[in-house]
């Protein structure tokens, strides 16, 4: 009996290739998988085992952290089979229980790397198995394509495998900058005690791309901005930024935000929410030719609590951007009007680290003048290294039962109405999508949600 066993449904596929495979190898290097462990790739294409593994070499070479070895890929890839099987058909299942009979495992995790069409399923064939004992279903997102479609899947996912093992995969939890906006507000004085309305503000998250839709037409052109990146990933940043205690449960906390939500029915929407498109979009490969879907997207919103009340969240994401970040920016209150505010940059991505900015008098004279102090974590080669890629550390909290970064559906569920009533209300204002061009920071016009609070 294996120790650990990965099933990745859609083995075959980018994800798969670009992230689940060198994850799995990072772990495996760094001795943080048991010594008995597998990885099945269900796939539909006709491949052996050893085909598998010719076509993964280079995708595990290109994007792995840590530096490959043939030598050590080699006795990496011992540990992981292919298995061809079209998991669209429910009579095939069958086949499967009789692998896992012959390769039992008390470690079960199961990915669903496909498309949300193929959840259910998936789901439906699975759970027939005999030959699996407690499997963790991880999903990866989006969920589904509706609220209610997902609502259904999650309900049933739950019933059949237990709440407590189903993880929903949101990557950005995983990253280390992420994860490091609660130390740095606990352990440090100068932060914890000053993380409140009286001294902040505003706060601001920012997600920017360089790229466009890429090969991704058919997915973005029915998701847009605000369901591919606001709705899941931005929320998330967001609801942690906000938590009132960073000590204590943070995905209860994380809801409790979301809850205070200033509501809907309570703001204006052109003084909430600015859509936009970039130039040659709509000439995309499986764009829609008269595509209104908004490729930017900048938002204010108020979280309605003691802590917060009346500090705006400046959102803004978009494609085809002037440069590629991810970052949150506290901006303090001013002592004076004519001192500017000290400022606080947490950098997700790419560059990882703190950045600071703060008054100081001018040397020699009476002014006042700024002095920043900038910590970048992954310039440093130890760090850079020691630091776990965002699916190394998913993959391996899933190993170890351990759910407290995963979302839960609760979270999940508000984001999505929240969302949902938000782009209806738009189109119920007849708001234009605005277009801007490629390598700019979105629409000028974005810059009116910034004038006023």
């Amino acid at each position: 009996m294996s120790q650990f066993n990965l099933t990745i449904f859609g083995g075959t596929g980018d994800l798969s290739y670009r992230k689940l495979m060198p994850a799995m190898y990072n772990l495996y290097i760094k001795k943080e998988l048991p010594e008995d462990f597998m990885i099945t790739a269900i796939g539909r294409r006709e491949y052996t085992s050893e085909d598998y593994h010719k076509i993964v070499e280079p995708w595990i070479t290109e994007f792995a952290q840590v530096k490959v070895k043939d030598q050590a890929l080699e006795q990496f890839f011992t540990h992981i089979h292919y298995f061809r099987m079209d998991f669209t058909d429910l009579s095939l299942y069958q086949l499967l229980d009789d692998y896992y009979e012959k390769n039992p495992t008390s470690n079960h995790v199961v990915y669903y790397a496909v498309s949300p069409e193929f959840f259910n399923v998936i789901t439906d064939g699975f759970s027939s198995l005999k030959n699996i004992h407690e499997p963790k279903i991880v999903l990866e997102k989006p969920f589904g394509a509706t609220l209610s479609s997902a609502k259904v899947l999650s309900e049933k996912l739950e019933r059949l495998f237990g709440k407590d093992h189903v993880y929903r995969i949101d990557h950005y939890l995983g990253k280390e900058m992420v994860r490091n906006i609660l130390t740095i507000r606990e352990a440090n004085l100068l932060f914890a005690n000053v993380w409140n309305k009286e001294n902040i503000d505003s706060v601001e998250i920012s997600a920017l791309e360089e790229v466009g839709v890429e090969t991704r037409g058919n997915y973005y052109d029915h998701a847009g901005a605000l369901k591919d990146m606001v709705q899941n990933h931005l929320l998330q940043i967001m609801s942690i930024v906000a938590v009132d205690d960073p000590h204590g449960d943070i995905n209860t906390q994380q809801l409790e935000v979301l809850r205070h939500l200033r509501p809907l029915d309570q703001v204006d929407i052109k003084d909430t929410l600015l859509k936009g498109q970039y130039e040659g979009y709509r000439q995309e490969m499986h764009i829609d030719p008269a595509s209104k879907t908004e490729t930017f997207a900048a938002l204010k919103l108020f979280i309605d609590t003691d802590r917060w009340q009346g500090v705006p969240f400046y959102i803004r994401t978009g494609k085809k951007m002037e440069r590629r970040e991810i970052v949150v920016k506290i901006t303090f209150k001013s002592l004076r009007d004519d001192v500017d505010p000290d400022v606080l940059v947490i950098k997700i991505q790419p560059t990882e680290g703190v950045y600071l900015e703060f008054n100081i008098k001018t040397p020699g004279e009476d002014s006042i003048t700024k002095a920043q102090m900038d910590f970048c974590q992954n310039c440093n080669l130890i760090f850079k290294l020691n630091t776990p890629e965002a699916y190394e550390r998913m993959l391996h909290a899933c190993m170890d039962g351990d759910g407290s970064w995963f979302s839960k559906w609760e979270l999940i569920e508000r984001s999505w109405q929240y969302i949902d009533t938000l782009k209806q209300m738009y189109i119920d204002a007849d708001l234009p999508i605005y277009t801007y061009p490629q390598g700019s920071l979105g629409p000028k016009e974005a810059d009116q949600l910034y004038t006023k609070k």
